[in-house]
């Protein structure tokens, strides 16, 4: 079996639980994990979740998001996870 038709089960899987199985990449961090499994969050759990994981979508100033990424960034949200749109260097709040 090619790991091809394994990735595909999986994502299959993970998203008939209600997930998203991404594919993740990260130049310059060798052997890094295939994919990235995310499922929804209960409301209860969503504060906790947001003080380790975000989502960061970076522009440039006064830029926004195009349309995908803002369809993008909608699932996320629906999902429980904290999405934030950056576009200067610094910012309040940041950790």
């Amino acid at each position: 079996m090619r790991e091809s038709a394994v990735e595909s089960a999986l994502r299959k899987n993970v998203r008939a639980a209600g997930g998203e199985a991404y594919k993740f990449v990260s130049p310059g961090h060798n052997k890094v994990p295939d994919r990235l499994l995310l499922f929804p969050i209960a409301e209860e759990h969503r504060a906790i979740v947001a003080q380790y994981v975000r989502f960061v979508e970076t522009k440039a100033p006064r830029k926004k998001p195009d349309a995908g990424q803002i369809r993008e960034h909608k699932r996320l949200r629906k999902m429980g996870f904290q999405v934030d749109v950056i576009d200067r260097k610094e910012r309040k709040g940041a950790r």
